[in-house]
């Protein structure tokens, strides 16, 4: 296993060093296997996710699916704004309550297998506007092989995004090789039916618990895998709690901050957390702690497989 699409260069050699100690037997920073888990953001560090979130565009899909359909959705001034692209046109239509029961209620009443094809069905037809790619065409290169040179090093890997964790699930070991049970997100309350004599569980309208960014993600890693992660990497402010969860740990870490600074390949923009937009930019962050910041224009040799 090798970096290969990683230009030579201090991001590089602070993954490969770092690795270097904790695998060393008898070594000073020597890391048992068992406690090598590494945790790694989805949208924006490991696919594309301009210019918007691809379960946005998901959820968007079915509303305008819904407001064909029934005129008194379509009519509603929060929805008009959604369907135009204008999210903050929508959240000062309805306000931030009510944009998030719209979008919750897209989906609602599916049976979670339903819902795992519905997604499947609209994956399988996205293209991206810009690239013309489908979804599998929009995973970061660079981290497919960074994922494959840390299981090659004993380390259990984790996604622990903020987006549904449904919606990850449905591709999760297609793409990174990361089974359903790895994966860790933002989660719908499912309602316990039976259906024909046959046990099911229904998406309902409302949120189980936080969104899971910010100091969620901290606790949810907890409730779900229940080790301190010593590998942590993620893109954006909302990111920042989980790497410092594994920074301040007893064992030696490595955290990784992708830096999307490469707009021709890609695009230009700072990592904003989407529930906290006024928090510390994450490279600033990174910089006051030393962690690693992997600059997408000058680490990457290439960008998408």
């Amino acid at each position: 296993m090798s970096l290969a699409s990683w230009n030579d260069g201090p991001a590089r050699d602070a993954i490969l060093g770092y690795l270097a100690r904790i695998t060393e037997e008898g070594g000073p920073e020597h890391v048992p296997v068992a406690e090598r888990v590494a945790v790694v953001d989805n949208d924006g560090t490991l696919w594309c996710e301009k210019p918007a979130y691809l379960q946005v565009l998901f959820i968007l899909a079915r509303l305008k699916e819904q407001a064909g359909a029934d005129a008194e959705i379509a009519a509603r001034p929060i929805v008009q704004a959604l369907l135009r692209g204008d999210v903050a046109g929508a959240a000062a239509a309805g306000g931030e309550e009510e944009l998030a029961d719209v979008l919750l209620r897209t989906h609602a009443g599916l049976t979670t297998s339903e819902f795992r094809a519905a997604a499947r069905r609209w994956l399988d037809g996205f293209r991206h506007p810009r690239f013309g790619t489908g979804f599998s065409g929009l995973v970061y290169a660079p981290m497919l092989e960074l994922l494959d040179v840390l299981r090659a090093h004993g380390f259990r890997v984790f996604v622990v995004t903020g987006g549904g964790v449904d919606f990850v699930r449905v591709v999760g070991a297609e793409l990174y090789g990361v089974e359903p049970d790895d994966v860790v997100g933002s989660a719908v309350r499912a309602r316990f039916e039976r259906r024909d004599g046959r046990v099911v569980l229904v998406r309902t309208a409302s949120m189980l618990g936080s969104p899971n960014e910010g100091p969620p993600k901290v606790e949810s890693i907890h409730a779900h895998i229940g080790r301190r992660p010593i590998v942590a990497v993620g893109n954006s402010a909302g990111d920042t709690e989980m790497l410092e969860y594994a920074h301040t740990g007893d064992r030696p870490s490595l955290c990784l901050v992708i830096d999307h600074d490469d707009a021709e390949r890609e695009y230009a923009y700072g990592g904003a957390a989407v529930t906290d937009p006024g928090a510390e930019p994450i490279v600033t962050t990174a910089a006051r702690f030393g962690w690693t910041v992997v600059s997408m224009h000058r680490d990457w040799s290439r960008v998408f497989p």
